[in-house]
């Protein structure tokens, strides 16, 4: 596959990412466009679904091979994708992630930043923190 399609692909990605639209999803995967691309910011896919809550996208991303503690770097959509749903108290984004193996202690930053379990606790997202702490989720010991 060329350059122009690659880019053309991707771009489609995260429109359907940010739209929620399963279908087109399933089908640019399908057609090869690589789950892990970032775009021109930075921003992974995955990141993208998770921040906004897309678990079933998420899913999709992960079983095409995604790491699930890839570290997004795009601007204003930095971290892992498990530390923006938490964030947010998208339970079943997180969940979804949980089930293909993130690291529920894992820190964005290269590991200097807030834990998923802290932007839980921030949020408040009571329901959401009790799902990482099951996870194996500690607080960071002073």
């Amino acid at each position: 596959m060329n350059r122009r399609r690659r880019k053309k692909l991707l771009r489609r990605l995260f429109e359907a990412v940010q739209t929620g639209d399963v279908a087109a999803v399933k089908a640019l995967l399908g057609a090869g466009v690589d789950p892990e691309g970032p775009d021109s910011e930075g921003t992974t896919p995955l990141y993208a679904a998770a921040v906004n809550g897309e678990a079933v996208i998420v899913g999709l991303l992960l079983l095409a091979g995604v790491s699930p503690d890839v570290e997004s770097r795009g601007a204003g959509a930095e971290g892992t994708a498990l530390c923006a749903a938490a964030c947010w108290g998208h339970t079943a984004t997180v969940r979804e992630l949980l089930a293909f193996g993130a690291d529920p202690n894992l820190r964005e930053d290269g590991g200097t930043g807030w834990s998923p379990l802290e932007w839980a606790s921030n949020g408040p997202h009571p329901a959401t923190v009790a799902l990482l702490v099951a996870a194996g989720a500690v607080e960071r010991q002073q």
